[in-house]
């Protein structure tokens, strides 16, 4: 048990640790374009608008307005470092040492029962994985009893060579290298291991770059995505595929909208409602959709019933507790000052409380709708024949990793879409959110 806490921790902490890297790097990376853009806006004549009115605009949300070159060049700085992190060839020169790839050897030197001393060269073909070249030639042998061998090995892949030689063969040197069974040597384009049972366990050098089965380049991933657009996956079209997951997600999005904004409102402006209503509120919020899916099946069968339920329920309670944050939130003055003029219940509910609600239920409809996009993989688990997530789940059992991305890029910029319009409308419909 203290030996899997302290395994546990001490994951977490490289965990921290390299996450803490990479987010340096990225806002490293930020800090040179913030100084750029900064010398080259310098002295520009600001636009004049609503922001440039206000007198205090830190900590002020509506004063803050995303720099869209900011987010350019984020997307950029993401690309470089995928392509650098994989080796693109994309790039004009290498930055990261790749893996090693054509011809290498390496010398050993080996001690057989007799004490007779033998000196052999084993030559490798380093190929990409996916290939299958012929061996080299082997070069003659010298004429002792250690001799020449010639292999083929992919990148990043090790190879075991087995000697042909008298019991009591032993390995003693490696290009002049003492070595001994359980040692490791490096030669010039790698390691070799020699085992306990007296065989040599050779691998290349693996360079710094990542394999493109964890993180292919990003011409592999286009390649791939042009090939899908033209013949599918698994004979289902690459845009079917996405209409299948939106249409899911638009009609699970659009019945938690249905259901959740005014049981929230009820909940918000009812004492006996709210504390009907609380508990299975609050119990269901945590329980993430992924739960749900055994009692999805058993109670909905593997139709589009069952994926458009767990997307409802999804989007229930987030559209529930922001629209019950909504109501909760108006400004106890405005109503008063409604009841004031005479208005009736009726209207303190369309003219005060609607409006004064609507930043609320539009922040929690983009919350549901990026829980939705992130459900609609665990809903196409439920026997889907077609979607995004089913394309990625079958292509994950098949290790296409190249699919598992294209897949993931669809369902982010299609929900950034999503976002992008739902924040329009949120513009237009609620131009007083933070304006008092």
């Amino acid at each position: 048990m203290a030996q899997e806490i302290f395994e546990l921790i001490s994951s977490s902490l490289w965990m921290i640790v390299g996450i803490a890297l990479i987010f340096a790097l990225y806002l490293a990376i930020s800090g040179i374009c913030y100084f750029v853009w900064g010398l080259y806006s310098k002295g520009r004549e600001k636009a004049q608008g609503y922001t440039s009115l206000k007198t205090v605009t830190f900590g002020d949300e509506s004063a803050v307005v995303a720099n869209r070159i900011a987010s350019i060049a984020a997307v950029i700085a993401i690309f470089l470092l995928w392509a650098i992190a994989t080796g693109s060839s994309l790039l004009p020169f290498s930055v990261l040492p790749g893996p090693h790839k054509g011809e290498t050897s390496f010398e050993y030197t080996a001690t057989n029962a007799a004490g007779e001393t033998g000196k052999g060269t084993i030559t490798m073909l380093v190929h990409e994985f996916g290939e299958k070249p012929e061996p080299l030639p082997l070069a003659a042998d010298d004429g002792d009893f250690a001799q020449n061998q010639s292999v083929v090995v992919a990148q990043r892949r090790k190879a075991l060579i087995k000697t042909q030689a008298d019991e009591g063969f032993t390995f003693t040197e490696i290009d002049g290298q003492p070595i001994s069974a359980g040692d490791t040597v490096n030669f010039a384009d790698g390691n070799v291991l020699v085992t306990q049972r007296g065989s040599l366990s050779v691998e290349p050098d693996v360079g710094m770059t990542m394999e493109a089965l964890y993180l292919p380049p990003p011409e592999a991933v286009w390649t791939r995505f042009i090939d899908l657009n033209k013949n599918g996956y698994q004979g289902v079209g690459l845009w079917e595929n996405v209409f299948w997951s939106l249409i899911r997600v638009v009609v699970g999005f659009a019945l938690g909208c249905l259901f959740g904004i005014p049981l929230g409102f009820a909940m918000g402006l009812n004492g006996w409602l709210r504390g009907w209503f609380d508990p299975i509120v609050e119990f269901m919020r945590p329980v993430p959709p992924l739960a749900l899916i055994p009692l999805i099946i058993i109670w909905f069968g593997i139709g589009e019933q069952g994926k458009i339920s767990l997307l409802f329920l999804a989007a229930l309670w987030i559209m529930t507790i922001a629209a019950r944050a909504g109501v909760s939130g108006v400004n106890i003055s405005k109503v008063h000052a409604a009841y004031s003029l005479g208005a009736t219940k009726r209207q303190i509910l369309s003219k005060v409380i609607l409006p004064n609600s609507l930043p609320e239920i539009f922040t929690g409809a983009r919350v549901a709708m990026g829980v939705c996009w992130g459900t609609v993989v665990a809903a196409e688990l439920v026997a889907a024949e077609k979607g995004a997530g089913k394309m990625i789940i079958a292509a994950s059992k098949f290790q296409l990793t190249d699919i598992v991305i294209i897949g993931i890029i669809i369902i982010g910029v299609i929900g950034y879409g999503i976002d992008m319009i739902m924040r329009g409308a949120e513009n237009k419909l609620v131009p007083w959110k933070g304006r008092g």
